[in-house]
Parts: structure tokens; sequence; C-alpha cells
């Protein structure tokens, strides 16, 4: 069934965190702020590959919309007045090229996690829950940011990872959580989904999975009135926590 779709306050959604079974994570924007590094990346692929492109924010915000690497440069591509094809092989290498630079950037040690998400999965490991992932990006994009953020490692603590070229379509379809939750067994409502687009939100909410959403720099204005939560960033979850912990008992 359907999750029921309010905003509740931060010491609800630790409760709602605490009682799932599984949480399932997307990584760009949640985990991390990754997305000013992979607009940098694009941007060096384009120069290297002799095109003039050049996307800066306001335009890469917009590009945004269109999820996926690969789909957002054939994206900008249609809609250019005048533009020489482009085939796939173009685009593939296009985005070898910008997916190498981009773990050369996150190897900088520039892109640390987000506020609160090292705990939250400290805490999750500790009470027993089942971590995944289900993102649009590629599986190099992942293995780059958690392998400097977590070490080498860092796959053997995810039940399921799930990633954008492993469904047929991306989010907001629901494709990438569906089969997130085949992988790991569990029903969707057992599971919450952590989100920062409102791409991601329709996406998790199709598949039927509370959402909670952690306001990014370049979606934080998206409509969230679909999610179960919207926080600035994961740490409210633990400030809420140890709020309820100092709460004195009824007697």
């Amino acid at each position: 069934m359907q999750a029921e779709a309010v905003t509740i306050a931060p010491s609800r959604a630790a409760e709602l965190v605490r009682r799932a079974a599984a949480l399932i994570f997307d990584v760009d924007g949640t985990l991390a702020e990754t997305e000013e590094l992979h607009r940098r990346a694009f941007n060096h692929a384009f120069a290297r590959h002799g095109l003039d492109w050049q996307w800066d924010r306001a335009l890469y915000k917009e590009l945004l919309r269109v999820t996926g690497g690969k789909e957002r440069m054939r994206a900008y591509h249609g809609r250019l007045p005048i533009a020489r094809p482009l085939p796939d092989a173009d685009i593939a290498a296009l985005h070898r090229i910008k997916t190498a630079h981009y773990a050369e950037l996150v190897e900088t040690g520039c892109c640390p996690l987000r506020p609160g998400v090292i705990e939250l999965l400290a805490a999750a490991k500790a009470r027993g829950q089942r971590l995944a992932i289900a993102t649009t990006t590629s599986h190099g994009n992942i293995d780059a940011l958690l392998s400097q953020a977590l070490g080498t490692t860092w796959a053997a603590e995810f039940d399921a990872i799930v990633a954008g070229d492993d469904v047929r379509h991306k989010k907001p379809a629901p494709d990438v959580y569906l089969e997130t939750l085949a992988r790991l067994k569990l029903a969707a409502a057992d599971c919450v989904a952590i989100e920062d687009s409102a791409n991601g939100l329709i996406a998790a909410s199709r598949a039927g999975i509370p959402v909670l959403i952690t306001r990014s720099m370049f979606f934080a204005d998206d409509d969230f009135s679909e999610a179960r939560a919207v926080l600035d960033d994961l740490s409210e979850l633990g400030s809420a926590s140890r709020k309820t912990e100092k709460q004195p008992h009824a007697p």
C-alpha cells in the first residue's frame, strides 16, 4: 500500500528511520554534494572532445531534470538550434572522459559525505538494519565517491547496489527502486528511501516506498510535498534522537 504522503517533524522522521528494515540511499546530492564536481567533469570532457559546450550552474540545474549523464548530454544536444549529428559512440566517449575526470576530482578529497551520513550508516548497522543504494549514476561514480569516503571495502556494507545502467528506465521511473526491493526481498513499506530531488521522490513513491528528503544544493527548491519528511541534512536525525533520549520518562 502506498505510504501516506505527509511531512513530519525530525523526531518522527528519526522514528520512521529506526523502524525500517532497510534504508535505501540515493547517491548524488544525498550522500554527498557531488553535482558541482559532475558539472566540472562534464565541461572537462567537452573541452577534451573539441566541443564548445559550457554548462554553467544555472544551465546545469535545469539539465539535472534529465536523469543520467548520457541522457543529459543527448537532451542538451537535441535542444541546440544547429547541431551536427552526435553518434552514440561519441556520447559514450564523452561519458568515459567525464567519469574518469570525476573520479580524479573525488580522489582529491574535496567532496566529503554530507553531515549525518556516516553517523546514520553506523547507527543503522548497529540496529541490524540493511543498507542499499538506488541511483541513476554509474557504478564507477559510486565507487569513486564511496571508496574515498568509506574505504575500498565500502560495498560490503550494502546488501544491494543498483545503478542507472542496471535498469531499463531511470528516475523518475520506479525501476531502480523496484530492482532494489527485489534484491533485498523486502516489501516497499518495510523500507525508507533517502533522496534529495523531486525525481528521486517520484521514483521511490511510485515503488510504494516512504521517502525522507535531505535538501541539497541543486534541488533545495523542488516540490517535496509528497515526502514523509524533509530535512536540511541527515544530522537532524541524530539530534532528534538525542533530544528524545534526554526527555524524562513519565512515572
